[in-house]
C-alpha cells in the first residue's frame, strides 16, 4: 500500500466530517433548504462520502511535503563557493 493511500484512508473521515457539517449548515440555514430537510439531509450524507475520496486523495501529498523539503535540504550536499 503506498504511502499516499494510507494517508488518504487516514484523512478521510476528518474530510468527510467537513463535507457533510459544510452541507449540514447550508441545508438548515437556508430557509428554502431547510423545508426540504427531510429529503435533502440524505443527499448530503451520500454526497459527503462520495466527494471526501477524491478531495482525500487531492490532500494526501501536500500533507508531506514540509517534510520532503527538509529532506532534501538535509541530504544536499553543501556548496562552498570560493571567493
Amino acid at each position: 500500500m503506498s504511502t499516499r493511500l494510507r494517508l488518504a484512508i487516514l484523512i478521510y473521515g476528518m474530510i468527510q466530517g467537513v463535507v457533510f457539517g459544510i452541507g449540514t449548515v447550508l441545508v438548515l440555514g437556508i430557509p428554502s433548504f431547510s423545508e426540504q430537510a427531510m429529503t435533502l439531509m440524505p443527499t448530503v450524507v451520500i454526497l459527503s462520502v462520495i466527494l471526501a475520496a477524491p478531495i482525500a486523495w487531492f490532500m494526501a501529498p501536500r500533507l508531506r511535503l514540509r517534510f520532503w523539503q527538509q529532506r532534501e535540504r538535509q541530504q544536499a550536499p553543501r556548496r562552498v563557493t570560493l571567493s
